[in-house]
């Protein structure tokens, strides 16, 4: 007899392809094709032991996990403890989401001191934290690491092994109350649409032909809806809704268009496989549209993105209905679920899916995808650091549609358990979320809850660039913004009027460099404040200026004119000089040669001679607006240096004239 060596993830597979819970082998994804291939070598110490696994394994196999539980404890009964039954036990245990049980056998199969394969210690982990074992529960994490360095599970809480802390600080923002509507059998996945909530169960409304499912002994579910109320629970009728979508297997999670005339939604596409031992029935889930068409739904057609080979489950809509988000183990996919998006084009075809990438999915379970007005993709994961099972997160798209890194909402939404199909109107802060926590109905149950404080703090970074010295707006300056890593985030331009404006992170330390040709670059760090709200950071430029370069060019000096004849500084000069002498206050180190020009008129003694004056006149206005006397010098030079051709006996006009009575300064130190 050959030693089993593969064990399938159908356990994985509904794991990961699904959702969770007991409710998970019912509600999602069964999409047992992936195969999880653990090679072990399995040490029997008896013929007999052998012979006691082959009817769990059998049962264990065709995915009968509840049992192949049963028969695999009357062969531990008997003395089989063997790794294989540990593991598969833990395994069996672990699909239906009874975390207690699959901890005490993964314990046992720990306890053995032997080679077992990485996502055992992942697997463990969170059973130990669904019952509060935290300490346990890390270590055994950074030994996963140890053994699979590349995989960003680890990766993620050696970055941020004070996880618990930062739950700890989005906690408490929930008030959480049973949704009236649950029964003794699997609920969850609420969606809204007008006054009705329409979600799954497992429940029987009196269909003498309900069929179990062989996963864990629940009925398959179908879509019900019920009243939506806040008031009085106890009063709330639940009953099916359309019953013309329900099939004999399974249909669940909806999510409706904003208009309230298309419907999308999960339903079994049930294979069986070749004839044989392997006979083994898989169930892969799809998702298909409805149409509302002359009061009721119709046209029911399956979607072109679905595929036999593999599961696509749990729509969500973006908010202007162009964009489906949903989860699925196709090809592409970092792990053993994964979250994407596909377009919804004008004529109602789908564009190609794209999987949402590493920031949002691991090597773990993405699921439960919902979509806010507030561009907020809330989703459930077991991959990222929350407190057991699946958590609750929240990324937010940002307006270059990335999304941010996922936030745990905390607690009391997230427990140690599966937390999962969250739902909120982003309007009145009411919503649901679907949980097989302790207290609760059934397996999984429906929470009602209002959001009594925003966990997202809306931040904006604005600002303007400008001139240092001629304080004029600077367009088209090139904005670079890096976090304290100096990871770059985004490049932005100023605009036309050199404003500027980002969204960031509440609470996170940026660096800004700005740049812009002609300019010296600067940068400044800033320190986002920890409330909604906008940051203001205005930045000065400072223009390039070498040896040789004219002041008054690249300060944008409105020319140091003089009246005819005259050597006195002018008001509207004095105004100018004033921006000179800030400039030379600032820049202590440059040492400036001031030089003077008159026009033609008059003879070329005398103009040098009035050149000379006006020269000086400046000299001694910079002087006694305190710049020293030694960084300056001067010199006149007459009508030597005319701009235009106004030379003498050529007519011009006064403005033409005026043009030569100017000023230089000239850097000859720096």
């Amino acid at each position: 007899m050959k030693n089993p060596t593969t064990i399938y993830l159908a356990l994985l597979s509904f794991l990961f392809s699904n959702g969770f819970a007991q409710s998970e082998n019912i509600k999602n994804t069964e999409s047992l094709t992936t195969e999880l291939k653990m090679e072990a070598p399995v040490d029997y110490s008896t013929i007999a032991q052998r012979r006691f696994l082959k009817k769990p394994n059998k049962l264990y196999e065709n995915y009968s996990y509840a049992d192949a539980v049963v028969a695999y404890e009357k062969a531990y009964k008997k003395g089989n403890k063997s790794p294989e039954l540990f593991k598969k036990l833990g395994n069996a245990y672990y699909v239906n989401a009874n975390m207690e049980k699959a901890s005490y056998w993964y314990e046992k199969l720990f306890a053995l001191e032997i080679a077992v394969e990485p996502e055992y210690y992942i697997r463990y982990a969170q059973t130990l934290k669904s019952t509060g074992e935290y300490e346990k529960a890390n270590s055994l994490i950074v030994r996963f690491h140890e053994v699979a360095d590349t995989d960003s599970r680890g990766e993620k809480f050696m970055k941020s092994s004070n996880y618990l802390d930062i739950i700890k600080t989005n906690s408490g923002r929930y008030e959480l109350k049973d949704a009236g509507i649950n029964s003794k059998y699997v609920d969850y996945g609420a969606a809204v649409i007008g006054n009705k909530l329409v979600f799954t169960s497992a429940r029987d409304t009196g269909n003498f032909a309900q069929r179990k499912h062989e996963w864990s002994h629940q009925y398959f579910t179908s879509l019900y809806t019920a009243a939506v109320s806040l008031e009085n629970p106890a009063k709330i009728k639940v009953v099916k809704y359309a019953r013309n979508l329900n099939s004999k297997f399974h249909e669940s999670t909806p999510v409706f268009s904003a208009d309230g005339k298309t419907m999308y939604f999960t339903r079994n596409n049930y294979l069986r496989g070749k004839r044989g031992k392997n006979a083994n029935r898989i169930t892969l889930l799809k998702i298909y549209q409805a149409k509302w068409i002359d009061s009721s739904w119709q046209a029911v057609t399956e979607l072109p993105i679905n595929d036999n080979n593999y599961s696509t489950e749990h729509p969500a809509l973006s908010p202007d209905g162009k964009t489906l988000y949903f989860a699925s183990d196709r090809p592409g996919s970092y792990g053993q679920l994964d979250l994407w998006r596909a377009s919804i084009n004008d004529d109602g075809s789908f564009g190609n899916p794209e999987n949402l990438g590493s920031n949002i999915n691991t090597e773990g379970r993405e699921s439960f995808p919902s979509f806010t007005k507030d561009n907020e993709l809330y989703f459930a994961s077991d991959g990222l650091m929350g407190l057991g099972g699946y958590d609750i997160f929240v990324s937010k798209l940002s307006k270059n549609k990335v999304f941010q890194d996922p936030i745990n909402v905390g607690t009391p939404a997230n427990s140690g358990q599966d937390d999962f199909a969250y739902y909120i109107d982003t309007n009145t802060r009411i919503g649901y979320l679907s949980s097989n926590r302790p207290g609760g109905q059934g397996l999984d149950d429906i929470y009602q809850f209002i959001e009594t404080k925003p966990l997202f703090c809306d931040q904006i970074l604005l600002g303007a660039v400008t001139d240092a010295d001629t304080k004029k707006y600077i367009p088209s300056a090139i904005i670079t913004i890096r976090d304290d890593q100096q990871t770059k985030i985004q490049e932005i331009e100023t605009d036309s009027n050199g404003a500027y404006s980002i969204e960031v992170i509440c609470g996170k330390t940026y660096r800004i460099n700005i740049e812009k040709e002609g300019y010296n670059s600067k940068e400044e760090q800033v320190s986002i404040l920890d409330k909604s709200g906008k940051t203001i950071l205005n930045v000065e430029l400072e223009k390039v200026v070498v040896q040789g370069d004219d002041l008054a060019i690249k300060l944008e000096l409105n020319n140091i004119y003089f009246d005819f004849d005259k050597f006195n500084i002018r008001k509207n000069a004095a105004i100018e000089l004033r921006k000179l002498a800030d400039y030379l206050q600032i820049n202590t180190a440059v040492q400036i040669s001031i030089r003077s020009h008159t026009d033609c008129r008059n003879t070329h003694k005398y103009n040098q001679v009035l050149s000379e004056r006006r020269a000086k006149s400046t000299f001694n206005w910079l002087v006694k607006n305190g710049i020293e006397a030694w960084r300056l010098d001067y010199q006149g030079f007459g009508e030597s240096q005319l701009v235009n051709g106004c030379h003498d006996n050529v007519h011009c006009s006064a403005a033409e004239h005026q043009l030569n009575r100017r000023s230089e300064f000239i850097i000859t130190k720096m």
